[in-house]
């Protein structure tokens, strides 16, 4: 018996240990992001440690906004949470919406990482540039989020084919974007998870504010093309799993429904998920009637996809 306690405790030793290492320059959640009871420690890494490739042109100071909200991001930074565990995990890249102008860093962004962590997979939080018309720097930067995930890896204990990206409204569309426009297997997400996304840039369905600050005024048709997404699907595209409301006003559900029937015209897997009542933007948000049945619904995608 002396003997069988003592292993225990040598394994939750080393439990304790090897989480350590994974974490190292922990940095403590802030206090106006809530906690909810699950794990709140997190690595804050700059997206461009060198300089960015790119320009979003905007001067100003990054903006602080009421409800944990950030407007004016010029300097973009990933927030690493990792879960305690010992085996390899899979890993969600997390875009929060915000029309393209500002993020929802706390109901779309931490707390969404927060709950992936109670399941076990690594949440990481993406503050990307807003692109105040130059639509090449959301990309860049969740294309080199994706990279970073995978040059870390090992170090963070993630597998390296469980790496996703999710998106809410215009952070969707980012998503759908990195999904639709990767360049090689490290840019190229395994999944990706769209919650009442912005698609396309056809006029008639689109949200105009992310339209406008995505692609500028008097976009041509070329660059309306290329990022309306449902046009930019193939075969390699991977699978989708799509969150939304019926009564959605400010991103009307044919974005949704326009990309899964794209998706299964390319033979990709993919599931679409609408809900009747909500609207637009619930997130996290516990008052949306739908909350655990979206939660317990996107773990069963997972296990299906073998993404959990």
């Amino acid at each position: 018996m002396k003997k069988f306690v003592r292993f225990i405790l040598l394994m939750f030793i080393a439990l304790d240990a090897s989480a350590q290492a994974r974490m190292n320059n922990i940095k403590i959640l802030p206090e106006n992001i809530p906690a909810q009871g699950w794990e709140v420690a997190f690595n804050e890494i700059p997206l461009w440690p060198d300089g960015a490739p790119n320009t979003n042109g905007l001067p100003e100071e990054e903006l602080r906004m009421e409800n944990g909200r950030v407007g004016n991001v010029t300097h973009p930074v990933l927030y690493v949470y990792l879960p305690q565990t010992t085996a390899p995990t899979a890993a969600v890249i997390i875009c929060p919406g915000g029309g393209y102008v500002r993020l929802a860093m706390d109901h779309e962004g931490h707390e969404v990482a927060q709950w992936l962590n109670s399941l076990g997979i690594a949440g990481i939080v993406l503050k990307y540039r807003m692109p105040n018309g130059h639509s090449d720097v959301p990309l860049s930067d969740a294309q080199q989020a994706l990279r970073m995930v995978r040059q870390n890896s090992r170090q963070w204990n993630i597998a390296p084919g469980k790496i996703g990206i999710a998106g809410f409204s215009a952070g969707g569309h980012l998503a759908s974007t990195a999904a639709t426009h990767f360049t090689d297997s490290i840019t190229r997400p395994d999944f990706a998870i769209l919650f009442y996304p912005v698609i396309s840039m056809d006029a008639s369905i689109s949200h105009p504010g992310s339209h406008q600050r995505l692609l500028g005024e008097n976009p041509g048709e070329a660059l309306l093309d290329k990022f309306s997404n449902e046009k930019q699907v193939t075969p390699q595209t991977p699978p989708t799993a799509l969150f939304l409301s019926d009564d959605d006003r400010t991103v009307p559900p044919r974005n949704s429904s326009g990309f899964y029937d794209a998706l299964k015209q390319n033979n990709v897997p993919a599931a679409l998920y609408i809900f009747p009542t909500g609207g637009h933007g619930w997130g996290m948000r516990p008052e949306f009637k739908y909350h655990n049945q979206w939660k317990e619904l996107l773990i069963q995608w997972l296990e299906t996809m073998n993404m959990k």
